[in-house]
């Protein structure tokens, strides 16, 4: 018998480009949209910014199935940690609860989280949970396969204190670039800046999307 095509066989990844910026007052989230199964692209469109509160975000890479259950888990407790105290949950205590789950299960789990989102006390905040567990506050955090492909280009960009309109710009151009380069990354930009009035969302599609030299 013909072994089966691996699109078959192989677990639904999003292997993918996700990233988070810090600004005055709020923060900036941004992902692709590719799913892939193997070599096979299973979905162009995913929602890979994944609301955890109404100002905690959570963006996904690694398995679907796996960042799916840890956010559905993450996202009870955050709901009945805000039910006892009357009051939004901490980004922080988001960040924690991702980290305690991500590191409790690191043998089984392919889990590469960035947490963010607004709260009263600190404001805008990113937290980076890559896989195995570890977690750290960051100005920016990028991840997934098509971060490999951005370190230079954010380390040459990126500047302290950028305003909301600056890091949605940043965001953009760090995930095109990503999107042109990793064959994992791919469909469309999403986009969302989550401050303290609220969350509003973008969707960056076809001819939108900035092009970059290709050779």
């Amino acid at each position: 018998m013909e072994p089966l095509p691996d699109w078959l066989t192989s677990p639904h990844s999003t292997g993918t480009s996700i990233m988070a910026v810090e600004f005055d007052g709020g923060v900036v989230i941004g992902a692709d949209s590719r799913t892939t199964t193997g070599a096979y692209i299973a979905n162009r469109v995913t929602d890979k910014l994944t609301s955890i509160t109404d100002r905690i975000f959570c963006c996904r890479s690694g398995s679907a199935a796996h960042t799916q259950a840890v956010a559905d888990i993450v996202k009870f407790h955050l709901n009945l940690n805000g039910l006892q105290l009357g009051e939004r949950p901490l980004v922080k205590t988001a960040a924690s609860v991702f980290r305690k789950f991500c590191y409790a299960h690191r043998d089984s789990l392919v889990a590469g989280i960035i947490v963010a989102g607004w709260d009263k006390q600190e404001g805008g905040q990113v937290f980076s949970v890559p896989i195995s567990g570890m977690c750290i506050r960051q100005p920016f955090a990028i991840g997934g396969s098509g971060s490999t492909y951005l370190y230079g280009y954010c380390d040459a960009n990126f500047k302290p204190r950028m305003t909301r309109d600056e890091c949605l710009g940043f965001a953009k151009n760090c995930l095109a670039l990503a999107m042109a380069r990793d064959g994992s990354s791919g469909g469309l930009i999403r986009l969302a800046a989550i401050e303290e009035q609220g969350v509003e969302r973008f969707v960056i599609s076809g001819d939108e999307i900035p092009r970059f030299y290709e050779g």
